[in-house]
């Protein structure tokens, strides 16, 4: 019987391609496994009008983590149009397959190590190692959103907030609404998250971003937690910073930050830009992790005009695979695959065409697997 128990989810478009990626660095590595396949993305949205079937989620309880390759979304119109034509008008509504999974299994500490490796050209800078801590299951992913809205619904909002009050002889259809939503529970947890990783890695600081000027009661929340728990967390410094302010200092001087500690939108939109300090999304990975279960990721996209070309960079795919391997307490094999892939970027011999070379995914993942 094997050690773990691993779903294996590629998705659609190059997902699939950089899961072929990482299971070669994985076998090399002599990673005791049995992987548990699991249907999840487009393809299943357009036959079945649901991308994410629940015998998947039935599959992946039965594991203890799992690696997802990427996946594809599209506006509500056009998902629609690309349902099996029985399935049409039947209201059937796209949902994020991974915003699902992060709700359904309560995934709510999304971490996104940025780190530059020596070697690599593509780096803004050779010593920049950010981590962004992202609350992963609130804020506006939440998915509570209204198009048109309900008279109800702006019928207590008017009576609650005097600012909704100017929309009242508006037509409904004409309104859109989402809701941002974020909990003490929650800002407290991932601050805490925040501030542990900060101190067992040696992370020197941690600096809170928001936007408590303009969304005072929910930017406001995530604040007063992460102030309460640096008073816990003394030996590290505690900054705090606006976001549009932020992404103007991660661009000037990006080696002042270490840990990151945010919302879900602003994380989402922070951890691309470090993603792009240290190389570009093929560089970038990330870790979903719950009470008892996690997902590991790429954070790049699907890029269906690559699908099946091998042509993407999987260092992202094999990075998370690295952060997976911590996650399972395989803490020497997760250190030997680090080591493998910054040899591999240091010794520039084999690159993606991102990184300016002509490598394929899979001569990529075959030099980092000779390195181990």
């Amino acid at each position: 019987m094997a050690k773990h128990k691993i779903g294996w989810l590629p998705g659609d478009g190059v997902g699939r391609d950089v899961m072929d990626a990482a299971r070669i660095v994985l076998d090399k590595l002599g990673f005791d496994a049995e992987y548990y396949h699991g249907d999840i993305g487009w393809e299943y949205w357009c036959k079945e009008g649901n991308a994410l079937p629940a015998r998947t989620i039935e599959m992946l309880k039965q594991t203890d983590a799992c690696l997802f390759g990427a996946i594809t979304s599209k506006p509500r119109e056009e998902a629609e149009k690309d349902l099996l034509r029985p399935l049409q008008g039947k209201g059937l509504v796209y949902q994020s397959p991974i915003l699902q999974l992060r709700q359904e299994f309560n995934l709510h500490t999304n971490i996104r190590p940025c780190k530059s490796y020596p070697g690599n050209s593509l780096n803004y800078r050779d010593d920049i190692n950010v981590v962004v801590f992202r609350e992963s299951t609130e804020c506006l992913y939440v998915g509570i959103e209204f198009h048109p809205v309900p008279p109800p619904v702006l019928q207590t909002l008017m009576e609650y907030h005097p600012k909704a009050r100017r929309y009242h002889d508006m037509n409904p259809n004409d309104i859109a609404i989402s809701t941002r939503i974020l909990t003490k529970q929650r800002c407290e947890g991932i601050a805490r998250s925040a501030f542990e990783f900060a101190r067992r890695y040696g992370y020197r600081s941690v600096t809170a971003v928001e936007k408590p000027n303009v969304t005072r009661e929910t930017s406001g929340m995530l604040f007063r937690e992460a102030r309460k728990m640096a008073k816990q967390f003394s030996d590290i410094d505690f900054y705090e910073a606006n976001i549009d302010a932020m992404c103007m200092w991660l661009l000037k001087n990006p080696q002042h930050y270490s840990v990151i500690l945010t919302s879900n939108l602003f994380g989402d939109i922070l951890s691309k830009l470090c993603a792009q300090l240290v190389g570009g999304l093929g560089f970038g990975c990330s870790a979903n992790i719950g009470e008892h279960y996690a997902l590991f990721e790429p954070i790049h996209g699907s890029a269906p005009k690559y699908a099946g070309q091998y042509r993407v960079n999987p260092i992202g795919i094999i990075l998370a695979a690295k952060m997976m391997l911590d996650y399972l307490d395989e803490n020497e094999m997760a250190n030997t695959l680090e080591t493998a892939i910054a040899k591999v970027i240091r010794d520039g011999k084999v690159r993606t065409y991102d990184m300016g070379g002509v490598a394929s995914t899979m001569d990529m993942a075959k030099a980092i697997a000779e390195r181990i």
